[in-house]
């Protein structure tokens, strides 16, 4: 069965179920209930969950914000120092997204938004030179020690909503 045929598959009686279940409720806002097997019972919105999210797209990467304070007068070197350092970080083969945003009403505050593809590639990340040379340019122009939160990211759901690759253009 392709998954287009258990997407129909997908009685309507479950889409109350689609609400607890965003890919599910994404995908059944255009489902019809054309082909379903009611004599069988067996479709169920877990059923195509799983089938939905078997096509090994989904991306279960941690996504780290880097909130960054620096001293008034050096937004501008930071600021180039984190884009030299976000071009290279770019390039790794663990990182699917390297942001780097400035806050409007107040230049002195950044994030740096990484997205790590798995669980290794923080450390990786961090044991680059480009890194190590990121932090010893910024290290004086911190105000404040910077901070990071870790997020577990629920949209984009694939690979393909977060991954700029390497022929893409960035600027």
């Amino acid at each position: 069965m392709t998954m287009w045929r258990a997407a129909y598959a997908v009685s309507s009686r479950f889409a109350h179920r689609c609400a607890a279940q965003p890919i599910v409720a994404l995908a059944c806002s255009s489902i019809t209930s054309r082909g379903t097997d009611a004599a069988a019972g067996n479709y169920n919105s877990s059923l195509y969950l799983r089938t939905f999210s078997s096509q090994g797209n989904r991306a279960d990467y941690l996504c780290v914000h880097v909130f960054v304070s620096v001293k008034p007068g050096s937004e501008d070197d930071f600021l180039q120092a984190s884009l030299e350092n976000a071009r290279a970080s770019s390039l790794e083969e663990g990182i699917a997204r390297f942001d780097v945003i400035q806050q409007e009403d107040d230049p002195t505050k950044f994030v740096l938004v990484e997205v790590y593809k798995n669980g290794d590639a923080p450390a990786a990340h961090k044991g680059t030179n480009h890194y190590a040379q990121w932090r010893k340019r910024v290290e004086h122009m911190m105000d404040e020690p910077r901070k990071a939160i870790k997020y577990k990211n629920l949209f984009p759901a694939t690979r393909d909503g977060w991954d700029y690759g390497a022929d893409a253009n960035l600027e």
